[in-house]
């Protein structure tokens, strides 16, 4: 079973998400907040799998309390699914730096909200098809998630983590890298243990961004391509 936090400073959202994730077989909303404050106390006392945070909040925003949740200093550390209407905001990059598991627009699709937090209680990142190229060619043209320490990947990791990257930024979960490689699934998470600390990089999503912004896989509006 999935737990899972919800925390929205609009009560139409919070009881519509509950509705939604608390209809699933799997997944059990076991806490529900109005501002970030609240979040950050039921995540702590609760320990849910995913914690589904609206990006602006009072008190605390959904930036603030995913660096506690999710930040290298966490204690417990939570994944999260940042909500959002804004589909370019300094928030989303904001939260991304902070170590977001995953970003949604509110208006998406009821399936793919479940089955991002379905991804993220597994372990992968997840970003909303419509935010994906975008953020990243933001954060190419304007932003740095930290600097840039090789001109391409090739100089920092093996010709198999190399792989492993490029499979990682098409999207591709643990399991589909491990079967496009004919690999153990195991072995495809001990090279993403290896290989994150060499990038300087904390989760799937910073690992990715940094495959575009060294220029490993060019942003093209068609999707994610190896350059």
């Amino acid at each position: 079973m999935i737990r899972v936090l919800i925390a929205d400073d609009q009560p139409l959202v919070r009881a519509g998400l509950s509705a939604l994730l608390g209809a699933e077989p799997d997944i059990e909303v076991v806490g529900v907040a109005s501002d970030g404050r609240e979040a950050l106390d039921l995540a702590r006392s609760l320990r849910p799998d995913v914690a589904c945070l609206d990006i602006r909040m009072p008190g605390l925003d959904g930036v603030s309390v995913t660096r506690e949740l999710s930040g290298p200093d966490a204690d417990p550390e939570v994944p999260v699914v940042i909500l959002t209407t804004f589909d370019l905001d300094d928030y989303v990059f904001g939260a991304l730096e902070a170590g977001a598991a995953g970003f949604l627009l509110k208006d998406a699709e009821p399936e793919i909200i479940v089955r991002a937090v379905r991804r993220v209680a597994e372990g992968h990142g997840t970003i909303d098809e419509t935010l994906t190229v975008r953020i990243i060619a933001e954060f190419n043209s304007r932003r740095r998630l930290q600097p840039v320490t090789a001109d391409r990947a090739d100089d920092l990791l093996t010709p198999r983590e190399l792989e492993i990257l490029m499979l990682l930024a098409e999207g591709m979960s643990n399991e589909e890298i491990a079967r496009e490689l004919v690999l153990e699934v195991s072995t495809v998470k001990s090279h993403l243990a290896r290989m994150m600390p060499k990038l300087g990089v904390r989760s799937r999503l910073q690992a990715v961004v940094w495959a575009y912004q060294n220029r490993i896989v060019r942003v093209d509006p068609s999707g994610p391509r190896g350059g």
